[in-house]
Parts: C-alpha cells; structure tokens; sequence
C-alpha cells in the first residue's frame, strides 16, 4: 500500500509539467504551420528557454518538464530506430558508407579535440560532437547517459546543434550551384551533413529528385549512434574502474538497446507500413515535447558564461561535418 500511494505521488507530481509541455508543444507545431521556415524542434527548444528565462517555468512545473526531457527523450530515441532497415546500408553501397563513416569519425574526434582546445568542458564537448556527427537532438540525449553532463550541458548541445540544423535547411540548397553539384551528389551530401532527420528532409525536398538518396545516408548515419554510445561507454568505464567513489557509467544505456531491438524489428519486415506510419509520428511528437522539457534547462544566465566558447564549438563542428562530407562526396563520387 505505501508503494501504491508513493507511485501515485510520483505520477501526480508530473502531471502539471507535462500538461504545459503539451501546451508547448502544442504551440511548437502552430509555429511551424505559421511559419514553415522554422522546424518543431527549434520552435520547442525555444518555447522552452524563454519559459524558463521569463520566470514561468513555476515549482510544480519542474518535476513534469524532467521527465519529458529525460524519459520522453529516451523513449523518442527507441522509436527511432523503427525509421532504420539494414537493407538500407546495402543500398547505400561501399562507397557511400566509406563517406558516412569518414564523416561521423572526423566530426566526432574533431569537435572533441577543438573542444578542449579552446575550453569547453568535456561534457558538453561530447555532446556536441554527438549531436553534429549523428543525428542532433536524439544523439545527444543518447550520449548524455555515458557523457556525466548535467542538464545544462545537453541544452544548450540541443540548442546549438538545432540552431545550425535549421539554418542549414536554407543554406546548403543555396550552396548547391556554387559547388557544383547534381541531385544525387547534393542528397548524398545533405544527408552525410545536416544533423536532424526532420531537418534533412527538408532541405533535401528543397531539390527535386534528392530526398531519397538524402534519407538513405542520413538513416546510415543514424545507425552509428549505438555503436558509437556503446565504445564511449565502454572508455568511460575502463577508466573509472579503479576509482572507489566513483559511479561507472553504464556500458550503453538500456534504451540504446531498445533502439537497436527497434532496428532489428523494422529489418524483420514483421511491421506493416500503418504501424511504423504511426510510430514516426509518435517519435516526432515525443521528440518535439522532450525538447520542449530540455529547453527549460536553458538558462541564460548559465549560457553567457559559456555562450562564446559552445558557439565557436558548434560553428566549428558544422563546418567540418559539411566541409568532410563534401570532399567525400566530390572525392569519391558517391
């Protein structure tokens, strides 16, 4: 009985801050209608900042906003994995591989290594080379559990890695001509580079012909994320094993094996289309309000003591993903 009525004070302490992670969400997608520029998980992140900066985001607020940051996120990242078949990196052939794997590998190391060049704490580092090198928001809240970041940290990697994925979306089709490449090369490129899912479907639609070969690379790279969590993980708990005092961190968090469990169960064939119709969907919905609760992280006063030096970080990172994945593509013809 007392377990009963303790799960029942857990459940309602989250209610109210859920009901304005709806409400917010619910606004996300409204300015993403009003204004197709501007994608769901910026409006979210956003939406979220300035509820927590304009002194909104109230006591009984935080427990709810919590758990959409952390359990809807982890929940978002399992779901995604239903978006992944391995027949697809069958499609994309040894070539087009060779570039995904360049591209994670170079953006991830890099960013981590410019990082703590020029100060960045090594927790947000690591976030944001996640973020850059796989697939922004999803990737960061995967890392997070291995990372030993705080909530700051993972908000502000978000924000940033949103921020650029959304300009991106507006700039890399502008960049087409300039750099001289056809539909295939240009969706090639887009999906090796732009960060989000979501935002590398729209700045491939933005070229007829490009999407598909744009979601194929994107997708290839998103299949990177386990295996990438699971060997910082595993560094990560090499090198706490002989610390007393210390907690190790898990050796890869237990939704990245949902995630993985989901791949697996899309390459079985086993669900029909209206069943991963509706689990997209659902992963987009969750995604946009768990970004809503990790916008409530972000606070301005927190962010000015860092701002220039993640900035620079991120803007960094965005050009050597984009920089990497065209000499791949200009390179090696994929």
């Amino acid at each position: 009985m007392p377990d009963q009525s303790s799960a029942l004070r857990r459940l309602l302490a989250v209610v109210p801050g859920l009901g304005l992670v709806a409400v917010l969400t619910l606004v996300a997608y409204a300015v993403t209608w009003a204004l197709p520029g501007i994608n769901s998980a910026t409006a979210a992140v956003v939406l979220g900042a300035l509820v927590a900066n304009l002194g909104l985001h109230w006591a009984p607020f935080h427990d709810g906003t919590r758990f959409a940051a952390h359990r809807l996120l982890r929940v978002a990242v399992v779901l995604l994995g239903l978006q992944l078949a391995l027949g697809q990196l069958a499609r994309l052939g040894g070539v087009g591989l060779a570039v995904v794997v360049v591209t994670v590998a170079v953006t991830f190391t890099g960013t981590r290594l410019v990082g703590r060049w020029i100060g960045v704490p090594g927790p947000r580092a690591l976030l944001v080379a996640t973020g850059f090198a796989i697939c922004g928001a999803s990737a960061v809240a995967a890392m997070k559990e291995v990372a030993d970041g705080d909530d700051d940290d993972a908000a502000v990697a978000v924000a940033l890695v949103t921020l650029c994925g959304s300009i991106a979306i507006f700039l890399l089709p502008a960049l087409r001509g300039p750099l001289g490449l056809d539909v295939a090369a240009f969706g090639t490129w887009t999906g090796a580079s732009v960060h989000d899912v979501g935002q590398t479907v729209a700045t491939a639609s933005q070229v007829p012909g490009a999407l598909t070969a744009a979601v194929v690379v994107k997708l290839s790279r998103v299949v990177l994320l386990a295996p990438l969590v699971l060997g910082v993980g595993v560094l990560r708990s090499r090198r706490t094993a002989d610390a007393v005092a210390t907690r190790r961190p898990p050796l890869v968090p237990l939704f990245v094996v949902g995630f993985l469990a989901a791949i697996a169960l899309r390459s079985s064939g086993m669900l029909p289309p209206a069943a991963l119709s509706v689990a997209e969907t659902t992963q987009h919905l969750l995604l946009t309000a768990a970004l809503v609760g990790l916008g409530t992280g972000i606070h301005l006063a927190t962010l000015r003591r860092t701002a220039g030096r993640s900035l620079l970080l991120a803007l960094i990172s965005w050009v050597l993903v984009a920089g990497v994945a065209y000499g791949g593509v200009v390179l090696l013809g994929a």
